[in-house]
């Protein structure tokens, strides 16, 4: 690897001739670690000009560094570092000095401090990795996403990938999302009331800015998604958590002068359960006396293998006033980052308009590489085939879990990918994760997605969209394992 000659500077306080300061420099390069072994320096005529002195110069200093060692001469291929150059010193880093400002006070805002759910960057190596919202990398269409990106790379999409859009999108993804993912929801939209998103969190974050204020107040369900009731408490809104039942968020119990609903009917995060048709007509009816707005997220909606899945809230709204969020980042991959908001065009011209303050828009490469696996079909093929993956994966899992003895406290109607678990009164899920993760197994505490200070501690969340088929019981016996060896007497952490 070549050092790029930018990286090279003459220090101005130090002394000596122009060769001998050319020496410190490189030999400094070497003995603090920048220039390693086997990397090639510029030539003495790039450097020379690079610096300013004249090529003899460089090349009696590189001269001399050959005579002490740290470089080696390759022929006519130049200069490299020398494999008996001096090693770095090993020396522990120094503390580093205390900054003179008082960021205590120097901080307008703080962001930390929430309740957002950690997940470790290793969960593959686990060997029963019972956790949410990865990719199994057998079930991707590897092949294909890569036949998309290089198409997408051409020649003749080079300004989808390079242009500027400003506040816009890709046209391309736009009017798939139009004509085949919307209608599937039962949702008409027009190109002026969609907007592309960096995933559903990204959407959910432009709408809380644009919709509240210290002055106005939003409803979440409890328990919720924490990333979402995280950002809501940064907008310091009044913020109301509603228990939800077995049938979602219970409508007669949204507080009045309540301004945002935020709601997962199909779906609901993190139980599973469903919101039927008569209490999402009787949602709608509550906003409307309320005059309230509602934020409806489907973000697992593609994952309805078991039977197919009720239109989307949005599809009943006749008022305009249900904001509709979806996702690729689950039934794709969640570094893809990217998913789409539908609202009335008044709303998506504000959230456009704070989207090209902040990041302009998403990628052009990944809006039309999606656009394209979307648009040849390969989306859908790999949509079934996950969903009869997943179909078997929940069969085994649910019988291996009522095998143990284990309780579920929520499940999806129509598919999903994860249970939400119940354990005994005494066990604490944090403590029974951290014993669990030491034996292979990963699952999710519940306690982060319950509002209050004194939220239950004895929920737990398993998913099975990335584990192999033949882990699953011997997974789910660990659990059940790790939870009876929890003592009766022990006192859940507060």
């Amino acid at each position: 690897m070549a050092i790029p000659v930018e990286t090279f500077f003459l220090k101005p306080d130090t002394k000596g001739t122009l060769q001998s300061r050319i020496q410190q420099m490189v030999a400094a390069g070497i003995l603090s670690g920048r220039f390693r072994r086997g990397e090639k320096l510029p030539s003495s005529r790039k450097l020379a000009a690079h610096l300013g002195v004249s090529r003899i110069t460089v090349t009696l200093a590189y001269t001399e560094l050959l005579a002490n060692d740290y470089l080696t001469s390759k022929g006519r291929s130049g200069y490299y570092v020398s494999a008996d150059a001096p090693e770095p010193p090993n020396f522990e880093t120094p503390p580093r000095a205390e900054d003179a400002v008082d960021w205590s006070r120097a901080l307008g805002r703080k962001f930390t401090g929430g309740t957002s759910l950690v997940k470790p960057h290793d969960w593959a190596q686990y060997r029963y990795p019972f956790l949410y919202g990865q990719t199994d990398p057998q079930l991707f269409d590897h092949a294909n996403w890569r036949l998309c990106a290089l198409q997408a790379l051409g020649v003749r999409d080079f300004g989808a990938l390079t242009r500027d859009y400003f506040d816009q999108d890709d046209p391309q993804l736009v009017e798939f999302i139009l004509r085949h993912t919307l209608p599937r929801r039962g949702i008409t939209a027009t190109p002026d009331q969609i907007l592309i998103t960096m995933g559903a969190q990204n959407a959910l974050w432009m709408t809380s800015q644009v919709l509240l204020t210290q002055r106005r107040r939003a409803v979440i369900e409890n328990p919720c998604y924490p990333p979402l009731r995280d950002m809501l408490m940064q907008s310091r809104c009044h913020l109301s958590a509603l228990d939800v039942d077995a049938d979602g968020l219970p409508p007669d119990a949204i507080p009045a002068k309540t301004d945002v609903v935020f709601t997962t009917p199909s779906h609901q995060s993190p139980t599973s359960c469903t919101m039927p048709l008569s209490r999402r007509q009787a949602l709608l009816s509550r906003a409307r006396d309320l005059d309230a707005l509602i934020v409806e997220d489907d973000y697992e909606f593609e994952m309805a293998y078991l039977k197919p899945p009720m239109p989307a809230l949005k599809s009943l709204d006749t008022d305009g006033r249900v904001i509709y969020i979806g996702s690729f980042s689950k039934s794709l991959f969640p570094g893809l980052r990217l998913g789409y908001m539908v609202g009335s065009a008044p709303f998506i011209r504000e959230a456009r308009a704070l989207r090209a303050y902040m990041m302009r828009h998403p990628p052009g490469l990944t809006q039309r590489t999606t656009a394209y696996f979307l648009s040849l079909g390969h989306y859908d093929s790999l949509i079934r085939r996950t969903g009869k993956a997943l179909h078997d994966r929940r069969a085994i899992m649910e019988h291996a879990i009522r095998k143990y003895g284990l309780t579920i406290a929520g499940k999806g109607t129509y598919g999903g990918s994860s249970f939400w678990m119940r354990a005994p009164d005494h066990v604490d899920c944090e403590e029974l994760a951290e014993r669990l993760a030491k034996a292979g197994v990963l699952i999710e505490p519940g306690a982060s997605f319950f509002a209050g200070s004194a939220p239950p501690r004895n929920y737990y969340r398993v998913a099975y969209s990335s584990i192999a088929q033949a882990r699953i019981d011997p997974g789910v016996a660990e659990i059940a394992k790790a939870i009876d060896a929890t003592p009766v007497t022990a006192t859940p952490r507060p």
